[in-house]
């Protein structure tokens, strides 16, 4: 089976407090997976790391690599990270959506890296990108909503439209960091159902959630006490 996402001795310390410790993760195609561990186990830190939006310790041995190209080695992030990025949609729990733009403006924003720097000044987009925008809300059971302020909507709606964007991005990969912590239980349901459709027709997700069917739970432990303000991760273990 095609791994996707491979993590090997992946350390990372902040103000002398190890948050991650030798982390070994594989992931495969078509696998939905999600992380779990008690807060402050790294979670979270570890989803910043594939992204490549932070490094890891420079230790020796360590690498992270997505859809077989390098992230990371040892500290440092590859030159060509931004193709890895590319390939590599993030939700977050906040949505990160701007608020004064309307739905389908926030969702064309997820065409920004493979639109022409001179375009993006004057926020010019295709008529086939808006398209593909709209096609990316239908998915996602917004495109109604296309034009009213992303301001206007409720949590669910608004994390619908965060997916639909990533979508846009026609990301391979998808990273969840808690996208249904925020949200009440129906809206969380909707949210859910969207990824695990996304994941049956794409074949390609991977997140930050609470473990129910269809996802295989991969579990951060600690090998002794917390240290004030952070956790010492042991290993990750992905349990079946």
């Amino acid at each position: 089976m095609q791994t996707i996402i491979r993590v090997e001795k992946l350390a990372k310390t902040f103000n002398q407090h190890q948050a991650l410790h030798a982390v070994d993760l594989n992931i495969h195609h078509g696998e939905m997976v999600a992380l779990l561990g008690p807060s402050g186990s790294g979670k979270s830190t570890l989803l910043r790391h594939l992204s490549g939006l932070i490094t890891g310790d420079k230790s020796v041995g360590s690498h992270i690599e997505l859809l077989g190209r390098t992230v990371q080695r040892e500290g440092r992030l590859a030159r060509d990270i931004r193709k890895s990025r590319a390939h590599t949609g993030y939700i977050f729990q906040q949505f990160n959506l701007v608020n004064r733009l309307s739905v389908l403006e926030n969702v064309l924003i997820g065409a920004l890296g493979s639109t022409p720097f001179w375009r993006t000044c004057f926020s010019y987009f295709t008529r086939e990108q808006k398209q593909r925008a709209l096609q990316a809300l239908t998915r996602v059971g917004m495109v109604h909503f296309a034009h009213q302020r992303v301001s206007t909507l409720s949590g669910g709606q608004q994390q619908r439209v965060a997916i639909a964007r990533a979508l846009m991005q026609q990301a391979k990969v998808i990273l969840a960091d808690e996208p249904i912590a925020s949200l009440d239980p129906e809206s969380a349901r909707i949210v859910m159902d969207t990824l695990r459709d996304i994941n049956q027709k794409r074949r390609h997700y991977r997140g930050r959630h609470a473990a129910s069917g269809g996802l295989r739970p991969a579990l951060l432990r600690t090998h002794r006490r917390p240290a004030p303000g952070a956790r010492l991760l042991r290993r990750l273990q992905p349990t079946v």
